[in-house]
């Protein structure tokens, strides 16, 4: 089995944040891969790993990273596969700082970005870009799509349950 998606984190300590991804995509029978790389303790092997994704198959990069958050960009100046950043919620500035990084791209050099902490996001978009060509993801990505809206339907009939005096519904 060779991975489409490839989880990139600037260390271990985004593993909490990335698990939500990781789980979507096992779920969804995803191929992924998961490994550490930082931009700046280990830029030759992130300007190696990104050269070389496409030739080994990957499809769709999430990379997630924190505070000052170039590991997306970076991934991004150097392949030609759509990047997703998911910035990482630091101590200081509740990962703004990180999104803020993430998403101001220079022309020619994009990356799609999520919400802070977002990874579950990040993977379903993911999915989404490998269903344009795929039509077995894309048919569980549609069934993915209609549990939400059951989920939604499912609450609701469980608010009618609630009772409250001038509850009208």
């Amino acid at each position: 089995m060779k991975p489409l998606v490839s989880i990139i984190m600037g260390s271990t300590s985004d593993l909490p944040v990335m698990e939500k991804a990781m789980k979507f995509l096992d779920e969804q029978q995803i191929p992924f891969e998961v490994n550490a790389l930082s931009a700046h303790r280990t830029p030759d092997a992130v300007e190696d790993f990104a050269k070389n994704a496409a030739a080994r198959g990957i499809k769709v990069i999430i990379a997630a990273a924190g505070m000052a958050a170039a590991l997306p960009g970076v991934i991004a100046a150097s392949t030609t596969l759509p990047v997703i950043g998911v910035p990482v919620k630091g101590s200081v500035l509740d990962g703004v700082d990180a999104l803020y990084s993430i998403i101001q791209m220079p022309p020619g050099i994009p990356v799609a970005t999520v919400g802070v902490n977002a990874s579950l996001n990040a993977a379903i978009l993911a999915m989404e870009m490998i269903a344009l060509s795929d039509t077995a993801v894309a048919e569980r990505l549609a069934n993915y799509k209609a549990s939400l809206c059951k989920k939604i339907e499912k609450a609701n009939q469980d608010l009618a349950e609630v009772k409250y005096t001038y509850k009208t519904n």
